[in-house]
């Protein structure tokens, strides 16, 4: 029996190693062959022109016109801004621009949060350096990033290249790592000509917008927005009125208007880039870049080589047929809608969260009152349970309603609020009704593998095909946050475990029921080895921690269908396995190249470039800074972790009796629901924003586990009402 199951998990593990090794750079070849990426020889110039505080939003053919004519004739994306703070100032944006990673300079007041102080003005260049220069690189020491100041000018300089920095941000961007800019000038309509032809790379500060209704407290007002937006976009035209010819002309707005985060814009004309829309390796998203794409694609543009351990790539293009205004206006309201949708998702996740978290607290404390007698009369006893038993399928058909609801645009509507809860709340209606009307709903446990599955069916073909689902989501990615654009982030993956087990559990219940223990144990394997490809393949989920966490988990669980038990030899010889599967996909990963590498491969080269332990320091500190920050809130999931685990670890406790007779009914149950245990507090412990895992994956795991608890609270009480029935009667 044992042979068997090793057999099976072995011929898993080499299809697995096989897709990694075949598809690990399909993508990138494949992307490749198909897109207008720049060429490897030297364009001859590029000009950045560096704004901020613009969306594509703003424009339009009368308030902006030149802006207008580059998105017809060039190709564009929504682009991420975020920098440290989460809303980035004019200083912060150039700096990304010129380190290719997250830096900020210190903001001056006394403010707790960033947010609340004013943005600081523009540094002045004396004797060729960028004054304050030594207080940035600290602050950049100071956050863990591994951001290196100074990417661009060093690796121009390297080259023999000189980076012309034009206005009185540009310098930022321009700067060596020794804050040296030699080449910055201020901006002067009357020598654009000259300065713009100076330099195979020139950086252009054409102003940034700042909302005067947006800004901090003590920051003064330089007009209305419609005004600078036309004062920015004449400077525009007359940048690439004056500029080379055969030159790339890249605008991206690289900060916020305020104190308010946003998507900007980031929009590529020239020989290289013509009308459609901007693809990035990065983001793995059409019509989506970060700032980092910017910097990578400056550097590629003119033939310089993008150093590794880069967060962004070379943007390329997905043309389109031509550069009618039709089509312009097409991919217009395509990039508003990234915009839109990120913006009104991002101000619901929170209000989402604290309402669904207190409807389950009401869930729970009607399964009480049910369970005690204390709800309904003794002969209205069995409705009551019913009910609170729909209630509980509705509420675990939510989670993977909030995905689907990204089907329907409903960020179009007067009321976003209004139309995502219609929305969300149409597909749980759909997903509840099929779960509590199909033929599997007579078996204790058939509306959580109804759910379940949906759920894991779901998710699943989300991550296979881009994960547009989960952008803008709200249990899903945010792009205005910049943490994820693709793959496995911890709210999903904490839904996509627990689905999974679940799922399983269900499964090999049902087949050991029909004595077929082993088909059982190899159904469990299946499916958990078909979760762990999709969650952690770089091509797919691209998820570090989830696997760790999810493998021993899996392993468990085919341990018990097969009466095994778990032995410290079989546990060490799974954690071996753990880390050794995590650094062959890491490497297999790091083996595609510094431009189509994720955050598994830069890990890999963090580790040979001796910087790994800022990482983990990083993702430590920011564990423990949700943990610690909302006290004594969040301190509530370990303690909720520990005492759940206590309860199963004691078959004779109250809450294990409690679920008695679902354990009959189910025999792989409370097995599945340690393994389920086991994966959220593994994920707990080795993620960063791992206190959001046994949190996000409570949604969907205890409203199943109540329904399947209340399914044999009401057979026991039929079974009860039809004994005293009897009784009265004799």
């Amino acid at each position: 029996m044992l042979r068997r199951a090793l057999a099976v998990t072995v011929a898993l593990a080499t299809v697995v190693v096989a897709l990694l090794v075949g598809l690990g750079t399909l993508p990138t070849d494949a992307r490749a062959a198909t897109t207008g990426a720049p060429s490897d020889e030297p364009s001859g110039a590029v000009v950045v022109l560096g704004t901020g505080g613009v969306s594509w939003s703003d424009v339009s053919r009368e308030t902006t016109p030149n802006l207008w004519l580059m998105l017809r004739d060039g190709s564009s994306a929504a682009l991420s801004v975020r920098s440290v703070s989460s809303n980035t100032c004019p200083a912060d944006g150039w700096l990304a621009l010129g380190s290719g990673g997250r830096a900020a300079v210190p903001r001056p007041g006394t403010a707790a949060n960033p947010v609340d102080r004013a943005c600081t003005p523009a540094p002045e260049v004396v004797g060729g350096r960028v004054q304050g220069w030594d207080e940035i690189e600290e602050a950049a020491e100071a956050e863990r990033f591994d951001t290196r100041l100074g990417l661009l000018g060093d690796t121009a300089a390297a080259e023999g290249v000189c980076v012309r920095a034009v206005g009185p941000w540009a310098a930022l961007g321009a700067a060596r790592s020794d804050g040296s800019a030699e080449q910055a000038v201020p901006f002067d309509s009357t020598r654009l000509l000259e300065d713009l032809n100076a330099c195979p790379v020139t950086l252009v500060d054409v102003g940034s917008v700042r909302d005067p209704d947006d800004v901090a407290e003590g920051e003064s007002g330089t007009g209305s927005r419609e005004d600078q937006l036309r004062e920015i976009d004449a400077r525009i035209g007359q940048v690439v009125e004056a500029g080379p010819n055969g030159a790339d002309y890249v605008v991206a707005s690289l900060s916020d208007a305020g104190r308010s985060e946003r998507l900007r814009l980031v929009v590529l004309r020239g020989p290289h880039f013509g009308p459609g829309l901007l693809e990035s390796e990065s983001t793995r998203q059409v019509g989506l870049a970060q700032s980092s794409d910017v910097t990578a694609t400056v550097l590629s543009a003119v033939g310089l080589p993008v150093p590794p351990g880069l967060g962004g790539s070379a943007l390329t293009t997905d043309a389109a047929p031509d550069n009618s205004e039709r089509r312009a206006e097409g991919r217009l309201t395509g990039l508003i809608d990234y915009d839109e949708a990120s913006h009104e998702v991002h101000g619901l996740v929170e209000p989402f969260f604290t309402v669904f978290a207190y409807g389950q607290l009401v869930i729970y404390l009607l399964v009480l009152l049910a369970w005690k007698g204390r709800l309904g009369s003794e002969q209205t006893r069995v409705t009551v349970l019913q009910r609170v038993r729909v209630v509980a399928v509705l509420a675990a058909a939510v989670p993977v309603s909030t995905f689907l609801a990204n089907l329907v645009p409903w960020w179009r509507f007067p009321v976003p609020m209004l139309s995502v809860v219609a929305s969300v709340g149409l597909f749980v209606a759909l997903i509840a009704t099929a779960a509590l009307r199909g033929p599997w709903s007579r078996w204790s446990l058939g509306p959580m593998a109804f759910v379940s599955g949906v759920t894991v069916l779901v998710l699943s073909a989300d991550v296979m095909t881009g994960a547009r689902l989960q952008l803008s989501s709200l249990m899903g990615l945010q792009p205005v946050v910049a943490g994820r654009f693709y793959g496995m982030g911890n709210p999903t993956f904490a839904l996509y475990a627990t689905a999974t087990i679940l799922l399983a559990t269900a499964v090999s219940s049902w087949l050991v029921l029909r004595g077929r223990r082993r088909a059982a144990a190899i159904t469990v394997a299946v499916l958990g080895g078909f979760a762990v490809l999709v969650d952690g393949a770089p091509f797919w989920g691209a998820d570090g921690g989830g696997p760790p966490a999810l493998v021993p988990a899996v392993a468990y669980l085919v341990l018990a269908v097969l009466g095994l038990r778990l032995t410290w030899k079989r546990a060490l010889l799974i954690g071996v396995g753990v880390v050794g599967l995590f650094f062959l996909v890491a490497g297999v990963d790091w083996l595609r190249g510094p431009g189509s590498r994720t955050h598994l491969g830069n890990f890999v080269q963090a580790l040979l470039d001796g910087t790994a332990d800022d990482i983990v320091i990083r993702k430590a500190e920011q564990n423990w800074s949700i943990l610690t920050s909302n006290m004594p809130l969040t301190l509530l999931v370990p303690a909720a972790l520990l005492f759940v685990i206590y309860l199963m670890a004691r078959p004779t406790s109250w809450g294990s009796r409690a679920m008695r007779r679902s354990y009959e009914q189910a025999p792989t149950l409370r097995a599945g629901l340690l393994a389920l245990l086991t994966a959220l507090t593994i994920g707990f412990l080795v993620n960063d924003s791992g206190v959001a895992i046994p949190a996000v994956g409570a949604t969907l795991a205890v409203p199943l586990i109540v329904s399947v608890a209340l399914h044999a609270l009401v057979e026991e009480a039929r079974s009860n009402a039809t004994t005293r029935a009897g009784r009265r009667r004799r």
